[in-house]
């Protein structure tokens, strides 16, 4: 190896190139514009038809960031859709788990406690109510 100094072109061409690496991180990240939105939603959401969420399973409302499980007929629990590790939007729910596809964070369905990590956080509760057949998700609910 050499010992020489490296030349001009070398480290502006390297310094170009880490500041374009930081910006496309930066682009990558769950709200890069800089605004962060909230993970749960900030006012009352109809979700629609309560009889679309299975008993004893869950359904992911993807749009309104909420995760909306029936353990018991009737019986409504709901959860942030954002996952509480690096706040990617989960994206299945199996055997009683909600699954996050980023990293492979795994929540109970009934809790919202985390099962598997990275997380160490469990998903935030939202208010949920069934009227009239429809659910309602958010403050106020």
């Amino acid at each position: 190896m050499s010992s020489q100094p490296a030349s001009r072109r070398t480290v502006l061409c390297c310094a170009a190139l880490a500041g374009a690496a930081g910006l496309g991180a930066a682009a990558c990240t769950p709200g890069g514009s800089g605004k962060k939105a909230s993970p749960t939603p900030t006012a009352p959401v109809d979700l629609g038809s309560a009889g679309v969420v299975p008993v004893g399973g869950a359904k992911i409302y993807r749009e309104q960031r909420v995760v909306v499980a029936q353990p018991a007929k009737g019986e409504f629990t709901a959860f942030s859709a954002v996952c509480t590790h690096a706040g990617c939007v989960v994206d299945s729910v199996e055997d009683g788990r909600i699954g996050c596809p980023c990293h492979g964070s795994q929540f109970d369905a009934r809790t919202g406690k985390v099962i598997e990590g990275p997380a160490v956080a469990p998903l935030p509760p939202v208010p949920v109510t069934a009227k009239g057949g429809r659910l309602v998700a958010g403050p106020g609910a």
